[in-house]
């Protein structure tokens, strides 16, 4: 068990970075020392440092991203004026109000300043106060791949070819004789590559999105209020703007600066022209009325364990699990669920009862549409309960 500051770490996402970390770096300073010795020449010495410097920025901005932490509204925030209440979302669990572009997250259990997403390789969320931090990640992890890729598959390759560089190469940069890889340090040298190139892609995506992200000054979360906001207008409606848009030079110069520090509170923003601090949580409170509005009832009739890749609901369900990293909420029959977001194999919704907070995704072939017989069946619920 892990207490204090290591409890962060104590995870299967930052346990695991640091162990690619580890294993790319230990594979890429051992094929240096054979391809291009620090020691013996100009080149050799700048590929060994420009390494160095990306893997230990990469672990320095990880650790800065999991410690520092994406910056907590404080519980039972309000706003200055009481008349802005009207425009906000309350929180039952922080038991206060959502301050603009803050959301709360299940995983942290607080509201989140700016909150862009909850990360799993950092074992936190990507906010207002580690949202610098957690793309400098990203970026000297790619860089770092991408050069660790080349020389170890040239050195790879020279190793394998090595009779032949002997034989036509008389005058060469470095000795071939040098390279030899033990069985061990082959598999590991293979081994690092393929994490080297799986970083590259993987990570690399997501480099790209989290600087259109920064570029734009629009969280994953806002993404996706703003693209609800423009399907459900008509043609005839205003068109919606988003508020903190004021152009990419700003909005970079708002994430990143020498020291990588959030500037600002985290609560007030500045908007463009036309709009104000509350466009888009007035926004967000007419989706939730809309949501609400189209919200269906259904009633469990088969039990659900919460397994991600339930085999036992048919191959529908395990095949085309929701692309999320939302919770799946068990079931047992009996149980009601307001149902908010459908697909063809699984629904999200919210328990009523009790435990209101449990809510999820499940498999559709589990519940069945009760639709306006939902209240007779919770108030004779609730008769029982009396009595």
């Amino acid at each position: 068990m892990c207490f204090g500051p290591f409890k962060r770490v104590c995870h299967w996402g930052p346990l695991t970075a640091l162990g690619i970390i580890k294993i790319v770096t230990y594979s890429m300073v051992h094929c240096s020392n054979m391809l291009l010795p620090p020691t013996q020449s100009f080149a050799g010495f700048l590929n060994m440092i420009t390494f160095l410097t990306n893997s230990g920025l990469t672990i320095y901005n990880l650790l800065s991203a999991m410690f520092e932490g994406p910056g907590y509204l404080p519980l039972r925030w309000c706003p200055e004026y009481a008349a802005d209440e009207a425009y906000l979302q309350f929180c039952k669990v922080c038991e206060g109000f959502k301050a603009p572009r803050s959301h709360h997250c299940r995983k942290c259990g607080r509201c989140v300043l700016k909150m862009d997403h909850h990360c799993p390789w950092i074992n936190n969320c990507v906010g207002h106060a580690n949202h610098a931090h957690f793309t400098a990640f990203l970026y000297f992890s790619v860089s770092g791949c991408l050069q660790a890729t080349a020389i170890m598959g040239y050195t790879l390759y020279r190793a394998f070819y090595r009779a032949w560089y002997m034989q036509h190469m008389q005058s060469s940069l470095v000795s071939t004789t040098t390279i030899h890889f033990t069985v061990t340090t082959l598999i590991l040298t293979v081994f690092a590559i393929g994490l080297s190139i799986g970083v590259v892609l993987s990570v690399g995506a997501l480099l790209f999105f989290q600087l259109r992200s920064v570029l734009r000054n629009k969280t994953g979360v806002e993404e996706w209020i703003v693209k609800k906001a423009i399907f459900r207008r008509r043609p005839s409606d205003k068109v919606f703007v988003f508020p903190y848009d004021l152009g990419w030079k700003k909005n970079f110069i708002q994430v990143f600066n020498w020291n990588l520090e959030p500037i600002g509170d985290g609560i007030s923003w500045p908007v463009v022209k036309g709009c104000h601090q509350y466009t888009l949580t007035i926004e967000q409170k007419e989706q939730k009325l809309e949501k609400r509005a189209r919200t269906r009832t259904y009633m469990a009739v088969k039990q659900y364990s919460g397994h991600w890749f339930p085999i036992s609901h048919g191959f529908g369900v395990f095949l085309h699990p929701p692309c999320t990293d939302e919770t799946r909420t068990p079931l047992r029959p009996k149980e009601i669920i307001n149902v908010t977001r459908w697909k063809k194999y699984w629904l999200f919704g919210e328990k009523v009862g009790e435990n209101t907070d449990q809510r999820g995704w499940f498999p559709r072939n589990c519940v069945v549409d009760i639709g306006e017989d939902s209240m007779r069946y919770e108030n004779s619920l609730e008769n029982k309960k009396n009595k």
